[in-house]
């Protein structure tokens, strides 16, 4: 049946201190900075932006860590591999004067959107303000990868091509700093070279919408895996010809042809992702699944049935593949206050209920460039759109404050850690959940 619906840490830098404490504190003595990698010597002394420390600040407020498990949890992220296990590369300003003269000319809202998320997906290579944000993002951040989300929502070949094209494009120019890893032991090596990179995912199956055959429908998967994909959402709320998807009321699963698109993902070595699909599809994928399989970026349905979340029976199915589910950082989808603690709330659910094994931290989330509100400003009226075939969402009167935002920023992530050594987990299970789980996963589904 379907599943139902829904000390040598400066001591003024603990929590409890002010922001503007916080800000007036010696940057030099400020701990989370340890936490980075490929960056100079030079880069690790220089203080971090204002968001960047605020952000910090509200996380550290809301978790009052003690100086001894900040410093556990700093020096463990620092010598962690940590893998977002769904994300987005730090994103750049746009140039608005150049999308103020796209709006002159009258161009479609396509052309627009287009320019835009080229704009923050890649104007960090020309740009020098923004190759800054860039950088120190990710020095903020400790982490060492991201499963990238390098394919526009549907199952478009050309469309998927979109965004593949830009983080190619993006880890060719800026190689030495962020590169784009094949392998998980390509992640290791970035990590050991203090270095980062990019590990490829796709909102959707590549298909040819020809309808011939079913081999003909999926010969673009092995094409997209050649290209550094690793991991495909089958559906991307809405319902396709794979499954339904999460926000379909009816929840009717997988199909037959998403079946053999599962077969295809496992023959080939590319992951299956359920993140937005529905229950029952993501249970039935589970089912048929004969490699590792995850829900990437994910809540707990039984602390929350959100319809972007799994209950019980979807994620002990996933469990038993050997796979996880990656608690992601949407207040709306973790409820309650939404903010870090709520975020830890549900990976110590899973941690407690299916073992450290199978789950990870999937944010969602991105760094957004400072510079941003000022380089939109000189837009102007952008066209206007009407709504997304694929933003198909239930009404929801969740409100989210500001503090909760703030809290699971993504430079936030060796908070993160900092907040599971609070939790009591142990240093080998906080590695398995901020990195290892996913390669461990990413190992598997390259195995024939």
């Amino acid at each position: 049946m379907p599943l139902n619906r829904r000390g040598f840490l400066q001591k003024t830098i603990v929590a409890g201190t002010t922001v503007a404490a916080f800000k007036a504190s010696a940057a030099s003595a400020d701990p989370v900075k340890k936490a980075t990698t490929g960056v100079s010597s030079d880069d690790k002394d220089r203080p971090f932006n204002p968001p960047t420390q605020y952000a910090r600040q509200v996380a550290l407020d809301l978790l009052k860590p003690s100086a001894t498990e900040l410093e556990r949890g700093l020096e463990l992220h620092a010598r962690s591999v940590v893998f977002d296990a769904y994300a987005f590369a730090p994103r750049a300003a746009v140039d608005g004067d150049a999308l103020a003269d796209l709006v002159r000319q009258r161009c479609s809202y396509l052309e627009y959107k287009d320019a835009s998320e080229d704009m923050s997906m890649t104007r960090c290579v020309s740009n020098p303000a923004e190759q800054a944000e860039f950088l120190d993002a990710w020095r903020a951040s400790g982490v060492t990868c991201i499963f990238q989300n390098a394919g526009e929502e549907g199952q478009g070949v050309m469309m998927l091509l979109k965004r593949l094209s830009r983080f190619t494009y993006l880890t060719d120019m800026l190689k030495e700093f962020c590169s784009k890893a094949a392998t998980p032991d390509d992640v290791v090596a970035a990590k050991e070279g203090g270095r980062n990179c990019l590990y490829l995912t796709g909102n959707g199956v590549p298909l040819t919408e020809q309808w011939e055959s079913v081999q003909d429908e999926l010969r673009y998967l092995r094409v997209f895996f050649e290209l550094g994909i690793r991991m495909m959402h089958l559906t991307y709320n809405r319902r396709n010809m794979i499954g339904d998807g999460c926000a379909e009321k009816a929840n009717a699963g997988l199909s037959d042809f998403g079946r053999s698109v599962i077969s295809e993902m496992n023959r080939v070595g590319v992951i299956v992702d359920c993140a937005h699909s529905g229950w029952q599809t993501s249970l039935e994928a589970a089912q048929v699944s004969t490699k590792p399989m995850v829900a990437s970026h994910s809540t707990c349905g039984g602390i929350f049935p959100h319809i972007r979340s799994k209950p019980d029976e979807v994620i002990k199915a996933i469990a038993d593949t050997g796979g996880y589910i990656g608690i992601c950082c949407i207040p709306r989808f973790l409820r309650g206050t939404g903010d870090i603690n709520a975020f830890l709330d549900h990976i110590d659910y899973v941690v407690k209920k299916f073992g450290p094994d199978h789950v990870a931290i999937g944010t969602d989330v991105a760094y957004s460039s400072q510079n941003t509100a000022e380089e939109n400003r000189k837009v102007g009226t952008a066209p206007v759109q009407r709504t997304r075939f694929a933003s198909l969402w239930p009404a929801d009167d969740y409100k989210t404050v500001l503090s909760a935002t703030q809290s699971l920023a993504w430079t936030n992530w060796p908070l993160f850690t900092v907040g599971l050594v609070q939790r009591g987990h142990s240093d080998e299970v906080i590695q398995k959940i901020i990195g290892g789980n996913v390669m461990r996963v990413a190992r598997a589904a390259l195995v024939e």
